[in-house]
C-alpha cells in the first residue's frame, strides 16, 4: 500500500497563536510555565488535524519557538560565548538571546534558508564544544505517542547541512567539526531507537547543491555512521528545494529511504530515475505536491507522474508526500471569504494540500473510481480560473515585449551622475539616511484599522498619516539625519500595499506564513498580469518634501522583491513576471520625478533568495533581475539619485551584478553578520555609492556609538569614503520609538566623530 506522509506543518496556528504567544512572552505579560503549555496545545492541535486527516507518517519535532536550525544548535549547546552559557540544557532566555540580541551582546546573524523567504538564524561554531544538552526529537517522539497515539516521524536537520549553514571555522576543519558531532547525531538516533521509533526523517536539502569527491565521502561516511549504528532504526533521507546532484552515490547510501522534490526539482529528479532507475530496497518519498506553492495541484498530472515512479517502485516503498515542510504557504484556504470564486477555487494551502495527499495516496492505491468526483472538480476549478481575463491583458504583454527588447540604461555612466547629484545636493561626506520605514506604534495600527473598517472617511485617515510624516520629518532633522524618508506609516507591508494598487493582485485575510522568528507576512497573489492603474506613492512623498529644505526620498519596492514575496501565477515565466512589475513601476518612478522627488529608492532585499540553487542557471536569472531593476529606473535624471537596499543574506558571489543594477547607491545589511560583508569588499571593487548597515535593527538593543565607528573605519578601508553613506541595516517599522531615536542619535554621533577625522578628504 503507498503511504501518505507530509515533512513538516506551519508553526503559526490557524489565528498566528504563536506569534502571539511569543510575543506576549517576550514582553512579560506570560510566564514561562502558560507559555510552554500554550505552545503544546498550538502543537497538538497540529498533530491531531493532520491524524484527522489521514495522512500515515506525520512529522513531529518540526515545531520551533523560533527557528529549527537555532533548535539544532543548542539541542547541541552550541552558543556563542558572549551570551554567558553555562551548560547544560539552554535556558530559554538564552535560546532568545541568540536570536534577538540583548543589551550588551549582539544577536546571531540571520540569513536565508536557501532560496526562500523563511530567515534561519546562524550557528556559530567558533570555540563551541558540542554536547547533547536534550534529545529534542525524543521528547517530540513521546509526546505525540503518549498525548494523541501517534506513531510520529522525528524530524532532524543533518549534519552536512547543519554544517554547511554554520559558520565560525575554516573549510579544511569541517571533518573535524564532524567529528565532534557524529556521535551526537548517533545518540540521538540510538535512543530514538531504543523508544520504538519506525522512522526518522533526516533533513539534507544540501544535497540539491553540487558536492566535490571529498563532500561524496564525508556524506558516505556520514551515513554509513548513522545507520550502522541503528539498523532497526529506518531512516529517511529527505531533500528538497530542487534535485539532487550526485544521485548515484545518494540513492546508494545506507538509509532505508530517500525523499525527492518532484516539484522544483522535477526535471532532474525525474530524468535522474528513468536514465539510472532507483534502488529496489529503498521507500521513495515522491515529493510531488508543491510544499511551497499555493496553487491546487492538477491532479491528473501528479497521478501520472506518481503511476510513472511506480514503474520503479513498488507500492509499499511508496510514499506520497510535499515537496518540502508547510512551513512556506499559510495554514487554510476555509477562512477566506473575500477571494474571488475562481480564485479561491483554485488555491490550496496547508489543510488542502494534506487533502491532496492523502487523496493521490488513495487514488494510486486502486482506487481513482472512488475519486471520481473529487478530479471533476479539480479539473473544473483549474480550467476556469485558466480561463480568467485578467491573465490576458494584451496591452500589458504588448507594453512589456516591446520594453525588453530596448537598450535599458541611463543616459550617461555613474561617474558623470555622481558628480552632478553632488552639486545639486551638496550633501557633507558620509551622508546619513534610512532605510524607509519608522515604528508603526499601535496607534497607527488603530489608525488604519479603522480606516479600513470604514469608520474612518479617506480625508481623516490621510490627516492622520501627514501628522504622522510631520513628527518623523521633524524628528529626523532634530536627530541630524542628511537624506529623510517619510516613514511609510500609510503602509501595512512594503509588498502588500504596492499589490493593492497594481491590477493582477489579490489579497488573502489570513493567508499568513513566517519570515523569522515572530515575523509573519501576508504575500498577496499575482494572478493575472500586473498593470500600474494610478501613482501610488506620490502624495505622502511630496507632502513630506513640503516639510523640509533636506532632501525627502521617495520609497518604492523593486520589481524582484515583489515577485519573490509574492505567492506568484505558475502559467508564465518568472522573468515576465518580473518585466510586467518593472514596467508598472517605471511609471511610478517617472511620476515621483515629476513631482520634484530627487531621490528615489527601489528595495530589492530578496533579489538574492530568488538566485536558483542551481549553479548553471545563476547567471541567467542574475541577468533578467538586473534587466528588470533597469527597466524600472532607467529613465530618470542623471540629477535624479537611485537608490536601493538589500539584506540578510549571502552577497559575495553577486556583487557584479549588484553593480550592474547601476543604482547610484546601494544600502546593504552587514551588522547583524558582524561586518562580514566588508570582506567581500576586500576581494571586489565597488565604484558606485553604497551604505553599509551600521546597527541591527531586527534586535531591540541600542547599539553603542563606538560599536558602530569601528565598523564603518573597517569598511572605509576598502570602500571609497567619497561615495560612503551610514545607515541601519533595515527597515525601522517593527522597532519602538525610543530604541529607534536612541540607536539614530549614536548612529549620527559616530558619523560626526567620522567626519571629523576624516575632514581633510572633502
Amino acid at each position: 500500500m503507498v503511504k501518505s506522509s507530509v515533512l513538516g506543518y506551519p508553526r503559526i496556528g490557524l489565528d498566528r497563536e504563536w506569534k502571539k504567544a511569543l510575543e506576549a512572552f517576550w514582553s512579560g505579560k506570560l510566564e514561562e510555565s502558560e507559555f510552554h503549555r500554550q505552545l503544546q496545545e498550538i502543537r497538538l492541535n497540529h498533530l491531531r488535524k493532520q491524524q484527522e486527516k489521514g495522512i500515515d507518517f506525520i512529522s513531529v519535532n518540526d515545531f520551533s519557538y523560533y527557528d529549527h536550525v537555532l533548535d539544532t544548535a543548542t539541542m547541541f549547546g552550541i552558543v556563542p560565548k558572549r551570551f554567558a552559557y553555562k551548560g547544560g540544557v539552554v535556558p530559554l532566555s538564552v535560546y532568545y538571546d541568540i536570536a534577538r540580541g540583548t543589551k550588551d551582546a549582539t544577536a546571531s546573524e540571520m540569513t536565508k534558508w536557501f532560496n526562500t523567504n523563511y530567515h534561519y538564524i546562524v550557528p556559530e561554531l567558533d570555540g563551541a564544544s558540542p554536547v547533547l544538552t536534550e534529545n529534542r526529537p525524543l521528547i517530540a517522539y513521546r509526546e505525540a505517542k503518549e498525548k494523541l497515539g501517534i506513531e510520529g516521524k522525528p524530524v532532524i536537520l543533518g549534519p552536512l547541512t547543519f554544517l554547511k549553514l554554520s559558520k565560525g571555522y575554516s573549510p579544511s576543519e569541517i571533518d573535524t567539526r564532524l567529528d565532534r558531532l557524529l556521535p551526537l547525531y548517533v545518540q540521538i538516533l540510538q535512543e530514538l531507537s531504543e523508544e520504538g521509533a519506525q522512522w526518522v526523517q533526516i533533513d539534507e536539502p544540501i544535497l540539491v547543491t553540487k558536492l566535490c569527491v571529498a563532500g561524496v565521502q564525508r556524506l558516505k561516511t556520514i551515513y554509513e555512521t548513522l545507520a550502522g549504528s541503528v539498523p532497526n532504526l529506518n531512516i529517511m533521507l529527505q531533500t528538497y528545494f530542487e534535485s539532487i546532484e550526485n544521485y548515484s552515490d545518494i540513492v546508494s547510501l545506507p538509509v532505508k529511504g530517500i525523499g525527492l522534490d518532484f516539484v522544483h526539482g522535477l526535471s532532474g529528479n525525474l530524468s535522474s530515475i528513468r536514465e539510472l532507475g532507483f534502488p529496489k530496497d529503498k521507500v521513495l518519498g515522491a515529493g510531488v505536491i508543491d510544499g511551497r506553492g499555493i496553487w491546487k495541484a492538477p491532479l491528473r498530472e501528479k497521478m501520472a507522474l506518481l503511476e510513472e515512479l511506480a514503474e520503479f517502485v513498488i507500492p509499499e516503498r511508496l510514499i506520497v508526500q510535499s515537496s518540502c515542510s508547510l512551513l512556506h504557504v499559510p495554514v487554510t484556504v476555509g477562512k477566506e471569504t473575500k477571494l474571488a470564486t475562481e480564485l479561491k477555487d483554485a488555491l490550496a494551502f496547508a489543510d488542502e494540500k494534506l487533502d491532496e495527499i492523502v487523496l493521490l495516496a488513495k487514488a494510486v492505491n486502486r482506487d481513482k473510481a472512488g475519486i471520481t468526483g473529487e478530479l471533476e472538480e479539480n479539473d473544473r476549478a483549474l480550467q476556469a480560473f485558466k480561463q480568467s481575463e485578467e491573465r490576458k491583458r494584451i496591452d500589458v504583454q504588448s507594453a512589456v515585449a516591446a520594453m525588453s527588447e530596448q537598450h535599458l540604461e541611463r543616459s550617461r555612466p555613474f561617474s558623470d551622475r555622481h558628480i552632478a547629484q553632488q552639486k545639486k545636493w551638496q550633501l557633507p561626506i558620509f551622508p546619513t539616511t534610512t532605510i524607509g520605514s519608522f515604528p508603526q506604534s499601535a496607534e497607527v495600527r488603530k489608525a488604519r484599522q479603522l480606516w479600513r473598517k470604514g469608520e474612518w472617511c479617506n480625508e481623516q485617515y490621510a490627516d492622520f498619516i501627514r501628522e504622522q510624516i510631520d513628527i518623523w520629518i521633524k524628528l529626523q532633522g532634530d536627530i541630524g539625519l542628511d537624506v529623510l524618508v517619510h516613514g511609510e506609516f500609510e503602509r501595512t507591508d512594503m509588498v502588500e500595499f504596492f499589490g493593492e494598487k497594481l491590477a493582477g493582485f489579490a489579497f488573502t485575510q489570513n493567508g499568513w506564513v513566517q519570515s523569522y522568528g515572530s515575523r509573519c507576512v501576508k504575500p498577496p497573489i499575482i494572478f493575472g498580469d500586473v498593470a500600474f492603474t494610478s501613482e501610488m506613492t506620490v502624495e505622502e512623498t511630496k507632502y513630506a518634501q513640503t516639510r523640509t529644505e533636506r532632501p525627502v526620498k521617495g520609497m518604492l519596492t523593486g520589481p524582484i522583491t515583489i515577485m519573490n514575496w509574492s505567492f506568484v501565477r505558475d502559467d508564465i515565466p518568472r522573468e515576465q513576471i518580473a518585466y510586467q512589475l518593472a514596467y508598472a513601476l517605471r511609471q511610478e518612478v517617472e511620476a515621483l520625478e515629476k513631482a520634484g522627488i530627487g531621490m528615489i529608492q527601489v528595495d530589492e532585499p530578496a533579489v538574492r533568495e530568488g538566485l536558483p540553487l542551481k549553479e548553471d542557471e545563476q547567471a541567467i536569472y542574475l541577468a533578467w533581475a538586473v534587466r528588470a531593476f533597469r527597466m524600472a529606473t532607467c529613465t530618470v535624471q542623471d540629477t535624479t539619485q537611485i537608490h536601493t537596499h538589500m539584506c540578510y543574506c549571502e552577497f559575495h558571489d553577486m556583487i557584479d551584478s549588484i553593480e550592474a543594477m547601476d543604482a547610484d547607491v546601494i544600502s546593504i545589511e552587514t551588522s547583524r553578520s558582524h561586518g562580514e560583508l566588508i570582506h567581500s569588499f576586500e576581494l571586489n571593487t565597488y565604484k558606485l555609492g553604497i551604505g553599509l548597515g551600521v546597527y541591527d535593527i531586527h534586535s531591540p538593543r541600542i547599539p553603542r556609538v563606538e560599536e558602530m565607528t569601528s565598523m564603518i573605519e573597517r569598511a572605509l578601508r576598502v570602500l571609497d569614503p567619497k561615495l560612503f553613506w551610514i545607515n541601519p541595516d533595515c527597515g525601522l517599522k517593527t522597532r519602538g520609538f525610543e530604541e529607534t531615536v536612541d540607536s539614530l542619535r549614536n548612529m549620527v554621533e559616530a558619523t560626526r566623530i567620522l567626519r571629523r577625522k576624516h575632514a581633510a578628504i572633502v
